[in-house]
């Protein structure tokens, strides 16, 4: 079953984040700790108003829990919802760069992606996708974008419709910039 997030998921979404992240997590952590990281992700996806809030997740749950989750906002709020993560990571983490603008106004963006390692392959990130997709729709958002360096996640994707716009570099990786047009 697909369902919003709510506060209490943040446990389980958090962990799924850094999955979908890779080594940006350990960047905006400014730490390679797995206890760190998953402290800074299970905070903000606890919290309201950011990027990693449990507000902006849909999740994927079956009789075994939570084991998917896709993250995603309007682009016009990027900077907006980026700015308390960016705070807090800056102040109490020591972290000194500047993300580059992952998204923009006119795209709703899929900021992560993640299902765990046991339910790979199971259909539930193209379920998870679609699910997106309507509700983008239905807010009225006429495009949604993201970010892959992932080959089999650009698969994935393009598979759905989604295709290449540009290219985009974030903190120092090239990643392909991936757009779905809403019907």
């Amino acid at each position: 079953m697909i369902r919003q997030a709510v506060p209490t998921d943040a446990p389980h979404i958090a962990p799924l984040i850094i999955l979908a992240m890779d080594s940006l997590a350990a960047k905006f952590a400014n730490s390679n700790d797995p206890e760190t990281i998953l402290y800074l992700f299970t905070l903000f996806a606890g919290k309201t108003g950011n990027q990693y809030s449990y507000e902006n997740a849909l999740v994927y749950e079956n009789e075994t829990g939570i084991c998917g989750m896709i993250l995603a906002y309007d682009g016009a709020r990027l900077n907006e919802l980026r700015e308390p993560f960016l705070q807090y990571t800056k102040a109490y983490l020591g972290f000194t760069g500047q993300p580059e603008d992952e998204t923009h106004p006119g795209e709703y963006y899929i900021d992560c992606l993640a299902v765990k390692p046991e339910h790979q392959g199971r259909g539930i990130a193209t379920r998870l996708i679609t699910a997106l997709i309507d509700k983008a729709g239905h807010s009225g958002h006429k495009t949604i974008g993201l970010l892959v360096s992932n080959p089999l996640a650009e698969k994935l994707y393009t598979a759905l419709g989604f295709k290449e716009i540009n290219n985009v570099t974030l903190l120092g990786g090239v990643h392909k910039h991936l757009q779905y047009r809403v019907v």
